[in-house]
């Protein structure tokens, strides 16, 4: 593991390497898929925010409930690839752009 020697600093790859194991192992991929839909759910979250929408308000509009909405918030649900458009198009007036890295 690299440390700044003046700051005693890792960086954050070493730390992952350390905790999760380096890139391409089970235990660091389950962590990078557990990551990016946590990623998912704060993005929505702070659209939501930003759109001064309620939970509610965001479920009324999509078809879903509060307590569905919340669960993908707080990174407690997976999500439905249709359900998410609908969120983004519906509900918050977006578009969604995927890629693939490979």
């Amino acid at each position: 593991m690299k440390k700044d020697e003046k700051n005693n600093f890792v960086s954050w790859d070493d730390h992952l390497d350390k905790k999760y194991g380096k890139k391409g192992t089970p235990s660091r991929d389950k962590y990078e898929e557990e990551f990016e839909a946590f990623k998912i759910g704060v993005l929505i979250q702070e659209a939501r925010k930003q759109r001064n929408m309620t939970q509610s308000e965001l479920a009324e509009k999509t078809g879903t409930t509060k307590n569905y909405i919340s669960r993908i918030e707080n990174d407690a649900s997976d999500i439905r690839l249709t359900t998410l458009m609908r969120i983004v198009r519906e509900g918050l007036g977006g578009h969604l752009k995927l890629s693939l890295d490979f």
